[in-house]
């Protein structure tokens, strides 16, 4: 019984190998096609990967070298620049606006923000805020007080990225309007807010001084007298 047990397991092994064997021809191109995808994947990938940062590194160069051109005209050369990426060319378009502001071509600047601000989801939406905050800004001395309110409560929502600073642009409007009282009460909204920076924070509590109130007691408010 012993030998023909161990002949009986030795048979059904060999029978085993042959169908491993087997099946690995049939199907083993199946397992090489997946180590090539995987591979391949890899390969892509890091070329992917390779040829954006080559991009990035390139659309950096062209902008640095078009704010430190020979002819010391950063706009005009910002203004011609096109760059391979969405997101490098808005970074060039926000540098152009604000060259546009040093060279006193408000108006410029103002229809190059508003570009921006009306871009599509390929921009960040934190892009399109950014800019649409800087062409109030820039239009601020033609924009008729209504309109320029309207504008920075659209940017003012509690939780916008942007929501403080409109809401001190918003308090300045108060001051021209003659609103001291509505302009602390405002100024001291942002003081008391946690996300509120540093920076931020003084220039309200200063402000508020100088229009005779009191800045909100907020521990760690940072602000010098």
């Amino acid at each position: 019984m012993s030998d023909t047990d161990s002949f009986i397991e030795e048979v059904t092994e060999e029978v085993k190998r042959d169908k491993l064997f087997a099946m690995i021809r049939r199907y083993g191109w199946v397992a090489v096609l997946l180590v090539l995808l995987i591979v391949g994947g890899a390969a892509y990938n890091e070329v992917r990967k390779s040829q954006q940062q080559t991009a990035a590194q390139a659309s950096g160069d062209a902008i640095l070298a078009a704010l430190q051109s020979n002819d010391n005209n950063a706009a005009a050369s910002l203004e011609s620049l096109q760059t391979d990426s969405a997101q490098a060319q808005v970074v060039a378009d926000l540098l152009l606006g604000a060259e546009q502001i040093g060279a006193g071509d408000t108006a410029g600047a103002a229809e190059t923000f508003d570009a921006i601000a009306m871009s599509g989801s390929d921009v960040p939406a934190i892009y399109r805020d950014i800019a649409a905050f800087k062409s109030i800004l820039a239009r601020a001395g033609d924009l008729p007080m209504a309109e320029r309110r309207s504008a920075l409560e659209a940017l003012a929502n509690p939780g916008a990225p942007l929501a403080l600073l409109a809401q001190e642009q918003l308090a300045l409007a108060d001051i021209e309007d003659g609103d001291q009282a509505g302009a602390i009460a405002r100024l001291n909204g942002i003081v008391e807010d946690a996300s509120v920076t540093a920076g931020l924070r003084r220039r309200a509590s200063q402000l508020i001084v100088a229009l005779g109130g009191t800045p909100a007691d907020v521990s760690g408010a940072g602000f010098d007298q």
